[in-house]
Parts: C-alpha cells; structure tokens; sequence
C-alpha cells in the first residue's frame, strides 16, 4: 500500500514539473505566490502600544498605565484562561482545533445566509482570520480584504500553534471602549484575574467582540444577554457544562460601570517602567502590600494635622532579600505635597540612623567592646561641636548605652577613633549607595544626619546584617559570599541573582552583628517628661531610628530573624515641622506594621562559634587590666584586640586611707596600694551627676612634694575651651562683642579656683566654676590656679565679624 501511494506522488511530482516546463509563466506566477505566502505576515504581527503592568508574587494586578493610544492593552500573556477559551471557540469559531486557518464549512455557511437575508449577518471568519484581520488594524470589510484575511490566516497557522493563535485574538480582542485584550477587560469590568472568571463572565467576555459597544450601559444590554445565554445554552448542549451550571451562569448580572484598576504600588510600577518593559512579575504580596497602604493612609489623617504629608514604607524578606511589600509615597497627599516622589529612592538626610553599623564596625574592628565607656562631655572639634539631642552628658557612658538612648557625641567621638575614611568606604561596602562624595565632604558630622540615604539601602543592610547572622547558623559557622546584596525586586528574569554588591566575607561578623541587634532591642524613647523610658515592642524587634536636622525626616527601621521594615515619615519638599521626630512619628508606625507580619519567629542565638570568652573590666567595659575587678564574658573574637581598661589605677594612699601620698612624704612601707576607677576631671564632673555611687580619688596630701608632677591626677580640666580653638563671636546690637562663657571641671568642686587672662587676675569662683568673659580680637591665654596651686593653661584666638 505504501509502495503504490509513493509511487502515485512520484508521477504526480513528474507530471507536474513537466506541466510547468511547458507554461514558465504559469511557473514564475506560482513561485511569486509562493513567496507572497511566505513573507505575508507582518513582523511584528502587532505594532500597537500597551499598557505596562505590574503584578505581585503571585501574578496578581498591582497597577497598570494605559498605553500611549489611551488604550487598556495588556501585553499578551502565555496562556488563555480555560473557561474563556471554551467559550471563544463555541461561539466563534467550533472547529477551530482542526482547520488549516480557513473553515470552508463555515464560510458556505456564510454565503447561504447572507444570500437568503440579502445583506451581511455572518462573515464566516474563523479566529485564525480574526487575527489576522486585527493585526491589519480592521480594514473595510470586502471581499479582495477576506481572501487576503483567508491567504494569511493559513500562513499564520503555519507559523504559529493553536493555542498561540488563541492567545493572540484573545489578547488584541476589543472588548467595548478603550479596552482590549482579555486581561484588561476581566480587571476593567469584574476587578479580578481572567483565570477567575465564572462561566457567565466569561460567555460575556465570549460574545463581547462581535458586539463591543453593547457593554456600556444605556446600550441595548438585553441584545448582549441574549447573546451570553445563547451561548451558555451551547456549552450545556455540549456537555461543557451542567444543566445547573447554566442556569445559575444565565441569573448573574452583567458588570456596570468599568471599575478603576488597581493603583497599590504607583511608584514602583514607574520606576520599573522607565526600564522599557511592559509586563513585571515582582516579589510584592499584594495583601500586604494593601495593608502597609492602608497603614500609612491612617497615619498620614493623624500626622497631616501638623503638616506632615509624606510617608514610605519597604518590607525585606531576609532569607531571600525579596522585597515584600513597597509603598514609595502615601497616596492622598497631592500634587502640592509631592505625593508622585518615590521616597524609597530618594535620598534623605539620615539622621542618628547610622549609628548602630558603627557600633558594629568598631566592635569588628576590636576598637570597643559591647560595653566599652565612651566619652560624653561637652565637645569642640574645630569650628563643629555636637551636642546631645537634649543636651545633657553622662561623662562616660557604656557604648552599648550610647546606642540605646542614641547618644550624638559619643559616637562623633567613636567615629573620629574609627576614622571617617575607613567607615565612609565600608558603608558603601555595606550598600549604602549615595555616598558619592569624598569623606571629607562630610567630616564628623556623617553619622549625625550629614550624608544623605535612601529608605530602601539603608531597609537593606540590616537584611543583610540579619541574613549573615542567619546564615551563620545555616553554614555551621560559615559565610555566604553573597549575604551583603542588593534586594530583589523581580520575581524571575535577569535581575534575579545578579544582585549581588559584596563578594568578600570579611564585612561583618556574626559576633558583631548579634551585638548590635541585642543593643537595638533595648532602644529606649523619651517619655513626655523627658526622662528615659524602656520602649517594649510585643514582638522582638530590633530598631532604629533617626530625625535629620531641622526636623525634616523622621526615620525608623526594625528587623527580625524574618524580615527587615524601613519607615520615613516627612514632607517630600523637605520642609521641617516641629515634633517631627522618628521616635514619636516613624517608629509607631514601624510597630504597626510589624504586627500585621507573621510572628512567632525564634530570636537570634548567640554566635558562640564566633565569640571568645575573656576577662572584662565590670566597670569600664574595657578588656581588664591588672587592677580591674572583672568578669569572665563572651565577646566577638575581634575583641581580642580591644584596649585594656585605662580607668582603673593603683593610688598609692597615706594610712588613713583619706590622701594619696608618694615617696616624696611617706615611706613606701606604710602606703596603701589601692586599686581606683578613675576618670578625668571633665568626664567625672558629668559622671557623679548619673552615677551617685562613684567615689572620686582622694587628693594628694598638702605635704606631699611633686604631686602636681602626675600630671594622669591633675584635678582640674577645662570644659570649654578644651583645645586651642578659635572662637566666633557675633556682634551684639549695641556693637560689642558677646560674651564667650569658659568652664573648667575640678575634682573638688568647693575647691576655690583664681582666673587670670593674658597675665591680668579676672576674680575666683566656688563650686560653679564658669565665668563669662568679653576679650577682644586676637590671641588669648587663659590660666586657673587652685588653692593648693594646680596650674592650667590653654591658649585660644577671639575672632571677631
């Protein structure tokens, strides 16, 4: 049998060939067709503009912008929903799985019917011919444009599958207004994926093309019911559906008036379609991300009452540094208010919200321990001087502590002990991706607000620092070459895995990271009175948070061993109001949204593997020196390397107890060597004031001969000015220089200090030991003797207008 049907098509071919030998126009004629057929299709098949779409993790419609035509066109999607596609086929074209592109059954069908009728009720045109028709940007109907819709429909069906051609038409379908595609007219007219249509819904989606002016209401909509109901009857008929199914599919109302899409990340959606994509299946979680919106909108009601219009919100997955949930700006503010700034790229001032990756720097770098005493005085470092946000000092204070009650000079003294070059080079080794300026460009002043940030890198190093913590654990003690990396925005595609900013596993510690997150557990606010209060979260969180100079940005950031949520409250225009502070604005609601997470995650353990236990000094948090009372504790490794205690010292006392003495005065024999915590004069002038229990080193005894040699107990230290400077004074109304106010700290407060100026004896004082002094222009020395005859001296410069 297959001998005879190969032996047919080879005198067939024979035949044939010598047909067309015999007629070479005929030959030339059928080869240009040919070619025709071939090159037929336009390429693109579609050149229309559409819609950019932003979707969630789980394909859901977060936002869309209607193509430049004014159009609803989606772009095409890989698959068609199955209901739709039934539907489609039943009432348009039945035999649409078998047919090369054309349906002769249908187009004689056709032809009776518009013969016995006298004018056009039925075109004939299989869904293969509707493409291509749709693609040509309907033309006229005619009888030269069907055979030319017949003549490509079977090219296009040699090019593409079925369920391809399917896809086309039901993406490029109009569906009444401006709205075409499937997609776009189940979200503009039921709120809801098409993969969710019911039978009735998509029977009116169906039947919807051949008639698109009848979905707007007014219209003669009973023509349209019909239609879906005739249909519906079909899909019974054919046992698509039940009986009940039908009936129930023919009581469903048609939809009203088109609803409004989806606008919940507004900000993301242009940011991504500046890139020149059109569809974008992000990682957001569209249920939270409709939750951080609602938030946000209720607490811009409360805040805008003190003109505070602008909110921001990101929420980081850890483990996979997907982002959850991104609200760039509260939708309600305005025009006038900047609510189209994205404010979770824009930089902002940051505030105290670098300070906890100094702590954790410096703890890797062994420069403190968790609890090291840092400086806490009254400071002057060339022409800037930092002060404590309610301008009161401790002396000393427990880095740790410093932390916690987010203490400025401390940590401006912390970063010129690191050094700003080496912090300004590893926040940008951290992610922070602003930082294009020089470090001396922002001296000192970078870790109290003078740098600028963005809400999502600074959201993304503690995911980072949280995820290294977490991974440290997973790597039994091991890190991951890409735990520091930029969050992930796409759910597939190429920004997926290439994020990555820091391949070298030296950046942090999990040692230094748990540290710091212990420290941001316990970060304390100040209560109405202005007094420190423990402010306790119902869930462990560590957190941070930070207000820029001039109240302009209130910041607030917090993270778990899940997730990492970053909060900006303000005014896009960066106008500063009063109040606007991160711990009374961002920080409730940094709680707020952290309850609406899944909880009941494990906290962080500790790192032992990481840590090392070694003898720390119980009163300055210092490694123990020789006369330290200590305890054994755990610390990073790194703080090995930590300086050992410089407060604690052995004094040499008389036998009393009551003077210290020297070889000088008293026999060595009958000394007491007793262990000290001393700290200097300026530091202990604040320190006694917080801590009642600090007992000062008693004097030298008055007999003693070169006691004022020692110079480690001088007993008096200036508070302002501390160093050579040069001071800045304004001109007062009447023309005359202000007065500068000078302030010395001495161990016996009672003690009775003489002050002379330029060799000129200005008077004495007790117990406040400050004068307010009027030099003029030019060089100074300032000299204070006490009454036992301890000298100091500094120099300092007036500088007039």
């Amino acid at each position: 049998m297959l001998r005879s049907v190969g032996r047919w098509f080879q005198r067939a071919g024979i035949g044939l060939s010598a047909w067309l030998r015999r007629r070479p126009r005929t030959a030339v004629g059928l080869l240009v067709l040919c070619l025709l057929w071939l090159f037929c299709l336009p390429r693109p098949l579609f050149k229309e503009p559409i819609s950019v779409v932003l979707e969630d993790r789980e394909g859901q419609l977060l936002g869309a912008r209607i193509a430049t035509d004014g159009q609803w066109r989606f772009p095409e999607s890989d698959s068609v929903p199955s209901k739709y596609a039934a539907c489609v086929i039943a009432f348009e074209d039945k035999r649409f799985r078998w047919h090369p592109g054309v349906d002769p059954v249908s187009l004689l069908r056709a032809m009776w019917l518009n013969a016995r009728s006298g004018q056009i009720v039925s075109g004939g045109s299989t869904i293969t011919m509707q493409v291509i028709r749709l693609a040509r940007g309907n033309p006229s109907r005619t009888i030269w444009e069907k055979m030319l819709e017949m003549f490509m429909a079977t090219r296009l069906e040699l090019t593409y599958s079925k369920q391809s051609i399917l896809n086309l038409y039901a993406s490029h379908a109009p569906f009444g207004g401006n709205v075409v595609g499937i997609e776009a007219a189940s979200w503009r007219y039921y709120g809801k994926s098409p993969h969710l249509l019911t039978w009735a819904e998509a029977a009116t989606m169906a039947v919807l093309p051949n008639s698109p002016a009848l979905i707007h209401p007014g219209r003669n909509r009973d023509a349209l019911v019909q239609k879906r109901n005739r249909l519906l009857e079909r899909l019974r008929d054919n046992g698509q559906i039940s009986a009940a199914e039908c009936e129930l599919s023919q009581e469903e109302p048609l939809p009203e008036q088109p609803l409004p899409l989806p606008q919940l990340a507004p900000h993301l959606l242009d940011r991504l379609a500046a890139g020149g994509a059109s569809r974008f299946h992000t990682t957001l979680d569209k249920d939270l991300q409709e939750r951080i919106s609602a938030i946000l909108a209720r607490r811009q009601e409360i805040y805008r009452g003190n003109d505070v219009h602008n909110l921001a919100s990101i929420i980081i997955d850890v483990a996979s540094g997907e982002v959850l949930a991104y609200v760039g700006n509260v939708q309600g503010a305005g025009k006038e208010h900047g609510e189209s700034v994205d404010i979770i790229t824009a930089p902002r001032s940051t505030g105290s919200i670098l300070k906890p990756y100094l702590y954790a720097l410096s703890l890797e770098s062994g420069d403190i321990l968790p609890n090291s005493l840092l400086h806490d005085v009254p400071t002057q470092l060339g022409q800037y001087k930092p002060e404590n946000y309610y301008e009161t000092y401790d002396g000393a204070v427990p880095a740790k502590r410093a932390l916690i009650r987010s203490l400025n000079v401390p940590f401006v003294l912390l970063l010129q002990h690191y050094g700003l070059e080496k912090f300004h080079f590893n926040l940008q080794r951290l992610g922070l991706s602003t930082l294009n300026r020089p470090p001396d460009h922002y001296g000192l002043s970078l870790i109290l607000g003078g740098a600028e940030a963005t809400l999502s890198d600074i959201t993304n190093m503690y995911a980072c620092m949280a995820r290294r913590l977490g991974t440290f654990y997973e790597r039994n003690g091991r890190y991951a070459s890409d735990d520091f990396r930029a969050p992930i925005l796409m759910k597939d595609g190429p920004q997926r895995g290439s994020n990555a900013r820091q391949s070298s596993t030296d950046l942090l510690s999990a040692a230094s990271i748990w540290y710091t997150f212990e420290a941001m557990r316990e970060v304390e606010r100040p209560n109405s009175a202005g007094e420190w209060e423990l402010f306790r979260a119902g869930r462990p969180v560590a957190w941070k948070t930070g207000t820029s100079m001039g109240f302009r940005d209130a910041w607030a950031a917090g993270v778990t061993p899940r997730y990492a949520v970053g909060v900006w409250v303000g005014n896009a225009d960066g106008e500063g109001r009063p109040g606007l502070l991160g711990v009374e604005m961002a920080a409730p609601v940094l709680f707020e949204i952290f309850e609406q997470l899944p909880g009941g995650e494990r906290w962080f353990d500790p790192p032992y593997d990481d840590m090392v236990q070694a003898p720390v000094c119980k009163k300055s948090g210092w490694r123990a020196g020789d006369y330290c009372e200590n305890d054994t504790l755990w610390i990073p490794k790194s703080g090995l390397k930590a300086a050992v205690c410089p407060n604690h010292q052995l004094l040499h006392l008389d036998s009393t107890g009551m003077w210290q003495v020297n070889s000088d005065c008293t026999s060595p024999a009958s000394m007491q060597h007793v262990p000290w915590f001393v700290l200097p004069p300026i530091e202990e002038f604040y320190f006694k004031s917080k801590n009642p229990s600090y007992v000062s080193p008693p004097p030298f005894r008055p007999d003693c001969v070169g006691a004022q040699t020692a110079l480690v107990q001088s007993p008096m230290q200036l508070i302002y000015p501390k160093n050579p400077t040069r001071i800045y004074v304004p001109v007062d109304l009447n023309g005359k220089l202000s007065s500068t106010v000078f302030q010395v700290a001495h161990r016996t407060p009672d003690i009775e200090i003489f002050w002379h100026l330029d060799g000129v004896y200005l008077g004495s004082t007790r117990t406040f030991h400050q004068m307010a002094l009027q030099p003029p222009v030019g060089p100074h020395m300032l000299a204070l003797v006490d009454k036992d005859g301890y000298r100091l001296e500094q120099r300092f410069e007036i500088v007039g207008k």
